[in-house]
Order: structure tokens, then C-alpha cells, then sequence
């Protein structure tokens, strides 16, 4: 069976939002330091999830992820990312890439929405281009009772459909690997960005 979806994850966020990057039959729940990854399809598109605890203080973690014209440095198979226009809370950030590997690639060109809700919540929505739906949202929550001040949990979950079909087995190894590098690598991100802080 095609869903007609696509392995789009690489196209947030920011990720994809993550984002980006960021879907079919329910896939296993993936944990590899602290990250664990599900999706699961719906009859429209596939809602993601994702979430991994960061080991970074709150205004690092706040500004990796709202680092919009930089996340192409870090994030995999992004080539640019933007910001065409800032608003009250958020901004218009227009991305493009490629989604996939040496065996499955597809093009990513979008303009996504981000709104910025300190101190929790940064969401995104597709406004245009070649991804036909993104409404996500990334969520920093403290981890109660942690003896360091400077650990959360980072999350993401939202519904993706990209514009392209292809045979849902195909789809779920590939969005599995979209969604777990970008995720993985906006962590990294992060935790370069804390250490990088305290040595100076």
C-alpha cells in the first residue's frame, strides 16, 4: 500500500523543526541516549513524535532552536535556512535541502510559520511549498528533581505530509532515520553550544 507521503523529516523543525525535519504505521519507539522516536500514520498524514532530555541551560536550548538563518550548519541535508520576515512572536524562515541518503532523496523547498511562546513552546506551519501539511510544536519542560538546574526534556510532535508517495515500508525506514538525525543533531547542537559557554 502507497500512503502518498514522503520521507520529508529533514524539513523541520527545526526541525525540524524540526525541525524540523519530520510518519507510517506505528513505528517501534526508538531510545539511543535518551532519544526516543515514534510515528504513527493517521489517514491523513503521520503524527511524529520525538524527545530526548538535554543537558544544557534553559537560554541555550531557547536560542539553538530559534537560531533560524544557522540551522543549515548543523542540521543534515538542510543547504539553507533564512529568516524572510520577523513578527511579534516568531518569524518567517524559508528552508531548502534535501531529505534522505545516497538511496532515497528528495528535495525539500519551504517557508514554514515558527511562533515563539517562552518558556516552553516554539511551534511551526507549513505556509508554502513542497510539503502539503506541518503543524508541530517543540516543548522544553524541566526535569523535576534533577540535581542539576540545567536539565530538560526536549520534545517535539505534530502531524507531517510530504508530497510525494512512496510504499509504506520505504517510508518507515526512512522517516525513522530523518527523524532521529535531525533530532539527534539539533541536541548535539545544543550541547556544543552549553560547553562551549562554560569554557569561556
Amino acid at each position: 500500500m502507497t500512503m502518498g507521503f514522503a520521507p520529508s523529516l529533514r524539513r523541520p523543525i527545526a526541525l525540524g523543526f524540526a525541525t524540523v525535519g519530520v510518519f507510517f504505521a506505528t513505528l517501534t519507539a526508538e531510545a539511543s541516549d535518551h532519544l526516543a522516536v515514534d510515528a504513527k500514520v493517521t489517514d491523513v498524514s503521520v503524527a511524529v513524535t520525538a524527545s530526548a532530555q538535554v543537558h544544557a541551560p534553559f537560554a541555550i536550548i531557547w536560542q539553538t532552536l530559534t537560531d533560524y538563518d544557522h540551522l543549515a550548519e548543523f542540521i543534515p541535508g538542510m543547504n539553507s535556512s533564512r529568516v524572510i520576515e520577523r513578527f511579534g512572536t516568531g518569524a518567517i524562515v524559508e528552508q531548502e535541502g534535501n531529505a534522505g541518503n545516497s538511496f532515497l532523496s528528495y528535495p525539500i523547498d519551504v517557508v514554514i510559520e515558527s511562533d515563539e511562546y517562552p518558556p516552553s513552546t516554539i511551534t511551526a506551519k507549513i505556509v508554502s511549498g513542497n510539503i502539503r501539511a506541518l503543524d508541530g510544536a517543540y516543548h522544553i519542560q524541566k526535569v523535576a528533581g534533577a540535581e542539576n538546574e540545567n536539565e530538560f526534556v526536549l520534545s517535539w510532535n505534530g502531524p507531517i505530509r510530504p508530497d510525494i508517495d512512496l510504499p509504506d515500508f520505504i517510508a518507515e525506514w526512512a522517516i525513522r532515520q530523518n527523524i532521529r538525525d535531525q533530532f539527534r543533531s539539533m541536541i548535539d547542537e545544543i550541547e556544543r553550544r552549553a560547553r562551549a559557554a562554560n569554557q569561556s
